[in-house]
């Protein structure tokens, strides 16, 4: 189990992507060269909505075609959009998962594994880079261009990505806040899920 702490922006399109990456401001934290992933989501839940009635979420995910199914719950008293506690596993068959997620120490409020029905999902490319900070923490940055899929619906997906890795979150926040200034970008509220999820 891990602790989630993560931060959105809004980003206009894939050339914004792009000079985001290129930017002077970013150069003197990258780590390594960035790597490109493509990525196709499903999102579970019951079909009366057991787990998003909870915040939780249950995924799985192709990154380059190998399967991770991850499961996200909120931390009481915290912003679920912010901090959570995850759960990850290579894994393609979700009891599988969910039986390690309790053996790990997941809610007992999970349901039955045949209860799950995919509710909706994304597609999209990644481009990742691990961000190391002169006070030895350490973020990754993802930017993200695709879509959001609901069951009849989709819409264009361009968003930025900040999670902390290790460390205290200060060097991080101010590349954030300096992101937002320079770029004019705006917090993104929502995860994907919940962005996939209202598409119906």
């Amino acid at each position: 189990m891990g602790k989630e702490l993560e931060w959105k922006l809004e980003v206009s399109d894939p050339e914004q992507l792009d000079a985001i990456m290129k930017w002077d401001g970013l150069q003197e934290y990258l780590a390594e060269a960035p790597r490109v992933c493509q990525m196709q989501t499903t999102y579970f839940d019951t079909a009366n909505r057991l787990l998003s009635a909870r915040n939780i979420t249950l995924r799985r995910r192709m990154e380059n075609g190998c399967p991770v199914v991850c499961l996200k719950v909120p931390l009481p008293g915290k912003d679920p959009s912010i901090v959570r506690r995850e759960w990850e596993l290579n894994c393609d068959e979700l009891s599988t998962a969910l039986s390690r997620f309790l053996a790990l120490g997941a809610p007992a409020v999970l349901p039955d594994p045949s209860a799950l029905i995919p509710v909706c999902g994304a597609e999209f490319l990644r481009q990742a880079v691990m961000l190391h900070f002169p006070d030895n923490s350490r973020s990754e940055l993802a930017l993200d261009y695709g879509s959001l899929l609901g069951s009849t619906r989709r819409m264009p997906l361009c968003e930025l990505e900040l999670e902390l890795k290790a460390g205290k979150p200060e060097a991080s926040l101010r590349l954030l806040r300096s992101l937002m200034s320079h770029f004019g970008l705006r917090v993104q509220p929502l995860s994907k899920y919940a962005r996939a999820l209202a598409l119906g």
